[in-house]
């Protein structure tokens, strides 16, 4: 057993080993008249093999008829082991070759809640079974977008196809791409890399539509939407291109991505003001990857009447790319008297669609780094220049902010919702997970500099119902760092006055100190093994006006060999909470993204939080945006 504990804070990973077994697994991808989806090495009856039923499952909406979406069906053995999954086409499924066994049924389609029923197939033969969806009655309700599980050999031809893809090579990417798509037709990923073959081949329509059939079985499936409004602004169809976008930002909304495509579409469409708001949110959220995005910045800029600071954008972004002709040219636009031509000037003109590019394409794929985000001291990001900042009365004004934490809070629960996803070798995330938890911690000063702070996931939760038994801790923990008894084990650094969503905040770059106690995390490895301290090092974003910390960014300040761990970074935001009946504000976190590399797992997860009480508090107290926010309550 391998789990996380602290000297004097119980923060953030125990890991519980749990075996998985999927061996012989199979997996419906649609129904398939008159042929069999059989598991390896299945043999019939007359053949000497073990009873085998055959199942064909009717999935029907609200009106009694064939549900109207793609639905997810998952077989479920009495051991927890998924045997078989697939999505249905006109709301059915078969499934053939099964062993004749107990079985439960799980079923999830997008709008609707999700279903579970019990099936007895020990008598071998053939059984129907119809079942019916109810409409989801909040936005939290089912699992939102149906999502299948790859088959291994699946699996590898769409990585191979992926590989031949990126070295330019799509006589090769269409052959492992076809063996994929015969195994998983109705997978979004294979359909996505279809489309993305296709504008390789410049053959923009059918690009569009194996990306369109990828959003059918998963509509939030963002690089697809993504896409798709890029393929729409090369036509000139803005309104449809802009619709693709906003869809990708809901689905997630921490995709720099997403927001620097936004940023073009409303620069295109002389919304100024949102074009220069979803820019810098870009350079916020993708850092040093963001980067490409500052000249759009800079156009957005100088086209809404802020030249200086356009020409601090573009001045910045040049000294870090030397060699980009372009920026350079726009900069001597910029620089010369003469007015700078809209960026839509002879747009309406242009009635073809320019071909995609080679340097599009790749932008186009997923890359096996681009699952972990940028280190935060990869580099600093912008701070506005001559600000100063007085390091000791922020750092003292954070602390007096956590300490007020701390005395107002004995216990707190919230609804907690997890997303996890494993990235594979190929940079591919697969194997997506949601977990839905009542969350509740307890926060404890029980000598001064030392906490006790316990999670718990339900009464009848074990960590087993983790994702891979490997749980997240510590999230509402971790802006400990900054508590009087605590600060002074930290080398700490004010960088500037930044912007946090478009609130000012001091941006604070932390570092664990080799001489000081680490007091914030460890690994142990079994009941009685050695404990393995974790350093970290980090930025915080602190609001320059009531100097609450409202995002925290952390990475390891060295890997753990010794335990196998490359990789650690957690991002959380905080929002405010506000309890009426005791009349306190708190800031807690309302999304945190973990990403971590253990043991060979390359694993991303994104946990929401929802539903706040304070301990003997009766009403229900929803995150509140801040005065400026503009983000809403955070999506499952």
């Amino acid at each position: 057993m391998f789990q996380c504990v602290t000297k004097h804070l119980l923060l953030f990973i125990g890991a519980f080993f749990l075996t998985c077994l999927l061996s012989g697994a199979a997996f419906a991808q649609r129904p398939a008249p008159g042929g069999a989806n059989r598991g390896p090495g299945s043999a019939s009856p007359l053949e000497g093999g073990d009873p085998t039923v055959e199942m064909d499952i009717y999935v029907k909406g609200a009106d009694g008829g064939p549900i109207e979406v793609t639905a997810m069906v998952t077989l479920v053995a009495p051991t927890g082991q998924v045997v078989a999954q697939g999505t249905t086409l006109g709301g059915n499924i078969q499934f053939r070759g099964i062993a004749a066994t107990e079985y439960t049924i799980q079923v999830v389609a997008a709008g609707y809640e999700n279903a579970v029923k019990e099936f007895d197939g020990y008598n071998a033969g053939a059984s129907r079974v119809v079942i019916d969806m109810r409409p989801a009655s909040d936005r939290h309700a089912g699992a939102g977008s149906p999502q299948v599980l790859l088959a291994p050999k699946a699996q590898k031809e769409l990585g191979k196809a992926l590989e031949a893809l990126r070295a330019n090579k799509p006589g090769d990417a269409r052959s492992h791409l076809e063996a994929a798509y015969r195994m998983a037709p109705n997978h979004p990923a294979v359909n996505y890399l279809y489309g993305v073959y296709f504008l390789q081949m410049k053959d923009q329509e059918k690009a569009k539509s194996y990306w369109t059939k990828a959003l059918e079985f998963n509509p939030k499936h963002v690089s697809a939407l993504l896409s798709l409004s890029e393929a729409l602004m090369r036509e000139q169809k803005l309104p449809d291109a802009e619709s693709y976008v906003k869809r990708a930002v809901e689905a997630d909304p921490n995709s720099w991505r997403a927001h620097a495509i936004l940023a073009d579409v409303f620069l295109k469409e002389d919304q100024l003001s949102e074009a220069v708001k979803e820019a810098d949110r870009a350079v916020e959220l993708g850092k040093g990857q963001a980067a490409m995005v500052q000249p759009l910045l800079a156009r957005a800029l100088t086209e809404s009447g802020n030249k200086e600071r356009a020409e601090r954008v573009l001045k910045d972004y040049i000294q870090d790319h030397p060699n980009d002709a372009g920026a350079r040219k726009q900069m001597d636009s910029l620089l010369s008297p003469l007015p700078a031509l809209s960026s839509n000037t002879g747009a309406v003109a242009e009635a073809k669609p320019a071909p995609a590019t080679a340097t599009e394409v790749a932008i186009l794929l997923p890359l096996p780094s681009n699952w972990l985000p940028p280190d935060v001291d990869e580099k600093v990001p912008p701070v506005e220049p001559g600000v100063a900042c007085a390091l000791d009365e922020v750092v003292q004004k954070a602390g007096k902010r956590v300490e007020e934490f701390i005395k107002n809070v004995d216990r707190f629960t919230a609804t907690e919702f997890l997303n996890h996803e494993s990235i594979n070798k190929w940079g591919i995330a697969e194997s997506p997970e949601k977990r839905k938890f009542d969350y509740v911690v307890s926060i404890e000063q029980y000598r001064p500099g030392y906490f006790s702070v316990t999670e718990y996931r339900g009464n009848r939760y074990s960590p087993a119902q983790f994702p891979g038994g490997i749980e997240t801790h510590g999230l509402p923990a971790l802006s400990l760092i900054f508590h009087p008894q605590n600060a002074g084990n930290f080398a700490m650094s004010c960088e500037g006055l930044a912007k946090w969503n478009g609130r000012p905040a001091w941006q604070m770059h932390f570092r664990q100190r080799p001489d000081k106690p680490n007091t914030i995390r460890a690994y142990k490895l079994g009941e009685n093994g050695p404990s393995h301290a974790v350093a970290l090092r980090g930025r915080a974003w602190i609001a320059a006006d009531s100097y609450q910390i409202v995002r925290m960014e952390t990475d390891l300040v060295a890997k753990l060999p010794e335990i196998k761990l490359l990789a650690d970074h957690t991002i959380v935001d905080y929002g405010p909470v506000r309890f009426k009946n005791r009349n306190v504000e708190m800031w807690l976190p309302q999304v945190a993204e973990v990403y971590f590399d253990w043991r060979g797992q390359r694993v991303h997860r994104r946990h929401s939080f929802d539903n706040y009480m304070l301990f003997s508090v009766d009403e229900k107290q929803k995150i509140a945006e801040p005065k400026q926010e503009t983000q809403g309550q955070p999506e499952n």
